[in-house]
């Protein structure tokens, strides 16, 4: 099975697309060091993949013939991701509501909506 079929079986991510795009993207490692999306895991290899502002780490275990449900994973893949990476997911967004980064562009007629709804 192709690793960005079973990041997706496996639920590291949503979409196999978007674990191929983060795969081609340097997002995802395996034994440390970067791979194609048509790559084969073999049984034990460490995969790291970052996914949002956490680097999830997983153990390659075997690979199911499609995807499977969350309670299933366990039989698939090992998570071996430390308690400070979950920790990243709660910790709450410091940015400023309505903050829109440079080079973002002009907000379109939705989001200048929603920051008016904002400043009332």
């Amino acid at each position: 099975m192709r690793l960005d079929q079973w990041l997706w079986a496996v639920r590291v991510y949503k979409s196999r697309n978007s674990a191929a795009e983060a795969i081609k993207g340097g997002l995802v490692k395996v034994n440390g060091e970067r791979s194609k999306p048509a790559h084969e895991p073999k049984p034990g290899e460490m995969i790291t993949a970052r996914v949002g502002i956490m680097t999830r780490t997983v153990r390659f275990l075997a690979a199911p013939k499609s995807r499977v449900s969350a309670k299933l994973v366990a039989d698939f893949a090992e998570d071996l991701t430390p308690p400070e990476e979950r920790e990243k997911r709660r910790e709450p967004n410091l940015l400023p509501p309505g903050f829109r980064p440079k080079g973002a562009g002009r907000p379109t007629k939705r989001e200048r909506r929603a920051l008016d709804d904002l400043e009332e």
